[in-house]
């Protein structure tokens, strides 16, 4: 008669759940290297290319962030697990007490020093949100993958649950033929159009207008006349139409009827005036994709390309806002 005293209720107590952790890589690096860059003469350029982003295409992470909130508003964070991956996959075995949880993960934050990993004691503020410099944003170190499921963990029963991590930027390279320059004695890139953060709960990019993301010269090459600006940033918009790309890595960004994001070119000339290229892509760039564009820059400076679907803005004797020559 005792026994029948006892309360038997254990949904409240603490249970071992294993979670397998992998990262999913879709990206169409590979087509697009092999497209824009794949003539003999740009094979080491595509090297280059290949190296600089090693660490930002891969399915490899050397640090995983979890966090599990309550299902109930304000759904704040219930438990938060900080680890070392180290691999694509891995799997952690955790002990929660029995409930319905919304899971949040992200890898790759720790070790990325341009992305700060904010507000993420309540579900749906957590984001990540890139670091802002002054006057220009410094490009992403790593690629970031995140990952967010509904876990319903039962008291006493033995689960196993699957979380896959999706990639969470993306890139870009303009390749400048700088062969026939003369009289240019200084470039700078910078890419502008992209989102400043990335609201994990509900996979959102928020878009504001923030400085642009700064190129990075990718190891100057050996081969004559050839320089390499490479930014890793988050994606652009998507295309207002309904127009999708099919490539080998899948569907991507659709084509839009006005530019979606754009790269700047400042050349500076020998009798220091400067000439502003404007390059404006109307493809958009999704998550986990690169974008390669080859161009050409003429000895005054003005920027060109042959690519039929890119439009070419050009400011001759450009000025910094606000800065204007005066006669004295």
């Amino acid at each position: 008669m005792g026994c029948s005293l006892v309360d038997q209720d254990l949904r409240n107590c603490g249970t071992d759940l294993e979670v397998d952790y992998q990262l999913r890589l879709v990206t169409n690096i590979t087509t697009e290297l092999e497209t824009e860059l794949g003539m003999e003469s740009t094979v080491q350029v595509q090297g280059l290319l290949k190296d600089y982003l090693q660490d930002v295409f891969t399915d490899y992470a050397r640090d995983v962030d979890l966090s599990f909130y309550d299902t109930e508003p304000p759904m704040p964070r219930l438990d938060h697990i900080q680890a070392v991956m180290n691999g694509s996959e891995s799997s952690y075995t955790l002990y929660l007490p029995g409930r319905q949880y919304r899971h949040i993960a992200a890898a790759n934050v720790l070790n990325d020093s341009s992305i700060s990993l904010e507000d993420d004691d309540l579900c749906e503020s957590s984001r990540l949100v890139q670091i802002q410099g002054d006057g220009v944003v410094p490009p992403h170190n790593t690629g970031l993958f995140t990952a967010r499921k509904d876990i319903d963990v039962l008291s006493g029963v033995d689960q196993h649950f699957d979380v896959r991590l999706y990639m969470a930027n993306a890139a870009t390279a303009l390749v400048l033929d700088v062969s026939e320059v003369t009289t240019v004695k200084d470039l700078s890139v910078t890419v502008s159009g992209f989102a400043s953060e990335f609201r994990i709960s509900d996979s959102t990019y928020v878009f504001s207008e923030k400085d642009p993301v700064m190129g990075t010269v990718c190891q100057e090459s050996e081969e004559e006349g050839k320089l390499c600006f490479v930014s890793v940033h988050f994606p652009s918009r998507p295309a207002p139409s309904s127009k999708i790309v099919i490539d080998d890595g899948g569907e991507s960004g659709g084509v839009s009827p006005y530019p979606l994001w754009h790269w700047t070119v400042h050349a500076t000339l020998q009798d220091g005036t400067v000439t502003e290229s404007l390059i404006q892509m109307h493809n958009a760039l999704d998550a986990g994709r690169l974008k390669v564009l080859n161009a050409k820059v003429q000895d005054s400076g003005v920027v060109t390309t042959a690519d039929p679907t890119v439009g070419v803005s050009i400011t001759l004797d450009w000025h910094y806002a606000g800065e204007y020559p005066i006669d004295m």
